[in-house]
């Protein structure tokens, strides 16, 4: 009896953790239309790499989304760059998993073209937390890590970008799918004799949008010979002052609308950030 009382104390005056709040998410304004309907199934943002406000924005979408639904992430790296993911979103979080995944072919790239950018590390620990606190997301590396033998122009890799989306909708077929890629590859329509990877899934359920140019700066690789010089450049265009998600098809047709965030500033490689 004695015991029974006891075990009845101790349950009685053990402290009860308060439970986890809910993830604040920032997505931009209007941001929730864009999957507000049910039978949609990609959410395609088209970037312009190298910038810090982008894939914070984007962050911003997948909490809002997976508040409601499962959420795939798929991210213009790689898939090579998998099993990193992989096993960032399953860890901690701690400065040694933070290394592991900068050492992996996502961050290690020979050209630091913006697509591995401290905001893009930054997008990667959000996306972490989130499924920390129980939020039921998945991070994919779409882009195909095999350069196309001669005679295979850039269609054959938008068409293998395309078959890898399909297929990572597919093995997740409760989710929704949300993925951040270079504008040219998340339009509708073909540009010349390339049809681009978002051109070749199936327009039901599909919304595509693309950066709105504002001006401001961003991170990227040009000019001639084998080694293009990397750094800090200028985004042509102007303020406007619109800001947030505008759902209205472009005139010819290659976005459903656009997402506008101001002027950018460009983002350097992580690596740099966290040597």
């Amino acid at each position: 009896m004695i015991p029974a009382l006891t075990a009845a104390f101790m349950l009685a005056h053990t402290p009860v953790e308060p439970p986890t709040p809910a993830p604040t998410c920032s997505p931009p304004p209007g941001a929730e239309q864009l999957w507000a309907a049910p039978e949609t199934r990609f959410v395609i943002l088209g970037e312009i790499h190298g910038t810090t406000e982008t894939p914070a924005a984007f962050a911003g979408m997948v909490c809002a989304a997976s508040a409601g639904r499962p959420v795939v992430v798929g991210l213009e790296f790689e898939d090579t760059a998998q099993p990193a993911f992989d096993a960032w979103m399953a860890s901690k979080g701690t400065p040694a998993d933070r290394d592991a995944l900068l050492a992996s072919t996502a961050f290690t790239r020979r050209f630091e073209d913006g697509r591995s950018s401290a905001a893009m590390l930054n997008l990667m620990e959000d996306l972490r937390r989130l499924r920390a606190e129980g939020r039921e997301i998945s991070v994919v590396a779409f882009r195909p890590g095999l350069v196309p033998p001669p005679g295979f122009d850039q269609n054959y890799g938008e068409l293998a970008m395309a078959q890898n989306l399909s297929r990572m909708a597919q093995d997740r077929p409760g989710a929704l799918a949300l993925v951040l890629v270079g504008r040219f590859h998340a339009s509708l329509q073909p540009a010349g004799a390339v049809r681009p990877a978002a051109s070749h899934l199936p327009r039901a359920g599909l919304v595509s949008i693309s950066l709105a140019v504002q001006g401001g700066s961003l991170w990227s690789c040009g000019g001639d010979g084998p080694t293009p010089a990397c750094g800090p450049g200028e985004v042509p265009g102007a303020d406007d002052g619109q800001r947030g998600v505008m759902l209205s098809p472009t005139a010819d047709g290659r976005f459903d609308g656009s997402l506008a965030l101001g002027p950018t500033t460009a983002s350097p490689p992580a690596r740099e950030v966290h040597p």
